[in-house]
């Protein structure tokens, strides 16, 4: 690599005339690489005195040490060089940094060869001679487009903090670590195994996967593996040719032939007959197929993510699944948790439902009433997030109020018998209980485990759940809509975790219900206020036991 000569401060701006285009959002850094001199210093002027930072590299080799070194924002290569080419450069850096713009450049252009680079992900085409204002057109677009990317991507995560990821619903520690697997895997081109129970959102997992690659702007198909047999499979899968079997009247092609340049979903792996398994295993490898009744090799390029809710060891240990199959599919695994162990995302993902099936059906339901909530998160849901999807849309056809109530739910969850975890009500205090102590200000020291006694971290979890929804009443006056905000959470939500941790709404002042916690006597409730309006609105952190 070598610098480029001073020119012009970058972002210079000509006498009565406004900044370029790059110099107005700020001193974009440019990478030019090109085996000729004359040409690298040809366009190191041309760029600084648009107002870019450029640096300058003579081979492929240089290049990659250079991207890593610099971080420039685009790189523009020339296609022929010696050692590693244009499109080998670009390769390289697609895979290594997905989000960099490349824009090729070459003498010896065509149309084919343009449609190439930009299927290979070259963010442009130029032909030399370069001209000028061409060139500065390009690389606008092309820092343009980085820039609405990232915009998109800051999106994503600002969304995904608000439990909202790509589609998938969920802000438990079980879904935050799906996101991250997700995120993590999903600008590489590796196969991933998506592994879950039926009903998880595994095809939602193949999707954000999708999305955030580098091949979102390519085909994303999905195909049920185990929905089709064998020899339906087969053509589905690699194509068919005309007069391959009774009925082929004209070439077919298949799933990776369509997903080319994109991603496929193979969905219920598990289901795959044998025969069907080696030739899966070659396009795997080889990314090359041969159509049903074909002698011709066709060349794709798919990313293949596989789901299945199968145990595939234990399918290898049985002799139903191939090994080799299974080691070449298991790249990069990502397990979809049952909906039950992340009981937490249950009343988002059923606000979720409420608001989208209440649109689709013209409903006027708004919310979910408590007790509804305390009841579907109590269930055990063995047909996972479809089956709490199915239940709310039920639910909301036949609710005849503004807020699903429980009487809305189905029999069978109605009389299931929640969890202590889940309904479990703290022992009201004697009214002649001496009032708590205040709560330690929060740089006090925790007690040490000898000092706290025996380890109980569902008890541990439950106090600091009752500390922060106090304090988020005390802030915000006890209005629950302003401390469900700052809490990040719905009112619902609030409503169903104070239902939960046996806390009871007990008259208004102000317009606010106040909460105490359940068992409560009549003189407590009577030292709390009753709606008296010439008392202040209670602490309610001082009524938590």
């Amino acid at each position: 690599m070598s610098p480029a000569d001073p020119q012009p401060a970058p972002g210079a701006v000509e006498a009565g005339g406004a900044p370029p285009p790059a110099a107005r959002a700020r001193a974009a850094r440019v990478l030019v690489v090109d085996d000729d001199q004359a040409v690298r210093s040809a366009l190191t002027v041309n760029l600084q005195k648009a107002g870019y930072a450029v640096a300058t590299a003579a081979r492929g080799e240089e290049a990659l040490d250079a991207v890593a070194e610099e971080e420039p924002d685009v790189v523009i290569s020339d296609v022929r060089m010696p050692g590693i080419s244009g499109e080998d450069l670009l390769s390289r850096l697609r895979a290594g940094w997905p989000d960099l713009p490349v824009i090729l450049m070459t003498g010896h252009g065509s149309v084919a060869s343009a449609v190439a680079a930009m299927r290979t992900g070259a963010a442009d085409y130029l032909i030399k001679p370069v001209r000028k204002d061409e060139l500065l057109v390009v690389l606008e677009r092309a820092l343009q487009n980085r820039a609405l990317r990232r915009e998109v991507e800051d999106l994503r995560a600002e969304l995904g903090g608000r439990g909202d990821f790509e589609g998938m619903v969920g802000q438990s520690s079980a879904m935050q670590r799906v996101y991250a697997l997700v995120r993590s895997v999903a600008p590489t081109d590796a196969l991933v195994l998506v592994t879950g129970p039926t009903g998880t959102g595994k095809e939602l997992v193949s999707r954000a996967l999708h999305a955030r690659s580098s091949r979102a702007a390519g085909p994303m198909l999905a195909l049920n593996c185990g929905a089709l047999p064998q020899g339906l499979l087969e053509s589905e899968l690699f194509g068919h040719e005309k007069g391959a079997f009774t009925g082929a009247v004209r070439r077919h092609q298949g799933k990776f032939e369509q997903a080319d340049r994109g991603t496929l979903m193979l969905d219920e792996i598990g289901e795959i007959p044998h025969s069907t398994q080696v030739l899966l295993l070659r396009v795997l490898q080889s990314g090359e197929l041969q159509r049903v009744g074909g002698s011709d090799t066709v060349r794709v390029d798919v990313r293949v993510v596989a789901a299945t809710n199968r145990d595939l060891r234990e399918e290898v240990r049985l002799g139903r699944f191939r090994e080799d199959l299974f080691y070449r599919l298991n790249v990069f695994h990502i397990d979809v948790p049952a909906l039950r162990e992340r009981r937490d995302d249950i009343p988002l993902l059923a606000e979720h439902f409420l608001r989208r099936y209440a649109m689709k059906h013209r409903r006027v339901v708004r919310g979910i009433h408590p007790d509804a909530l305390v009841r579907l998160v109590a269930w055990d849901w063995p047909g996972n997030v479809r089956e709490l999807e199915h239940t709310v849309e039920r639910a909301v056809l036949v609710e005849p109020g503004a807020e699903l109530s429980e009487a809305s739910l189905p029999d069978m969850i109605r009389a299931a018998r929640a969890p202590v975890a889940v309904l479990s009500e703290p022992t009201p205090a004697p009214v002649d209980a001496p009032a708590p102590a205040p709560r330690a200000a929060p740089s006090s020291p925790a007690p040490s485990p000898a000092q706290a006694g025996p380890l109980d971290l569902h008890a541990a979890l439950e106090a600091y759940e009752r500390q922060l929804l106090c304090e988020a009443l005390d802030a915000e006056g006890g209005v629950q809509a302003r401390a469900a905000r700052r809490l990040g959470i719905s009112k619902s939500n609030l409503s169903y975790r104070l239902q939960r941790l046996g806390m009871v709404r007990l008259g208004v002042r102000y317009g606010v219900a106040p909460t105490i916690l359940s068992g409560a006597t009549e003189a407590q409730t009577k030292a709390y206020g009753d709606g008296d309006k010439t008392v202040g609105t209670p602490s309610y952190s001082d009524k938590t036991v």
